[in-house]
């Protein structure tokens, strides 16, 4: 059993920025590819952002590209989002997702183990 767990968020002005971490409980960590989901309220979860396994490939959704960034380090067992220039569309739980197939495969919402997730709060 794998087990995520988000920590981070909070509340923040549009404009600023939060770097959200997520710990990867095992050692396999580096096994996974990663991923980023949100939900808004009233919304369906969404995805945000993918890496691989290595940390050499990125993928995003077109509403935060250029804005949020991934990124992982394997010594730690810990995936990053960094958002900027957040906006109050930005506002929801963010949850941390692992899964051992492709990044494209998580973009579709395939996934292995979910966190419980991490609330972003974006006032305007």
């Amino acid at each position: 059993q794998v087990q995520l767990a988000e920590s981070g968020g909070g509340l923040v002005q549009a404009g600023g920025s939060l770097r959200l971490s997520c710990a990867v409980s095992r050692r396999t960590f580096k096994r996974y590819n990663m991923g980023w989901f949100r939900r808004a309220p009233g919304k369906e979860r969404e995805f945000v952002a993918a890496i691989n396994w290595s940390g050499n490939s990125t993928y995003y959704a077109d509403s935060v590209k250029g804005r949020f960034t991934i990124s992982r380090d394997n010594t730690k067992d810990t995936v990053y989002l960094q958002m900027n220039s957040l906006e109050p569309e930005d506002t929801a739980v963010y949850y941390c997702a692992a899964s051992q197939r492709t990044p494209r495969t998580i973009m579709a919402g395939s996934i292995d183990y979910w966190g419980r997730g991490t609330q972003v709060t974006v006032s305007s």
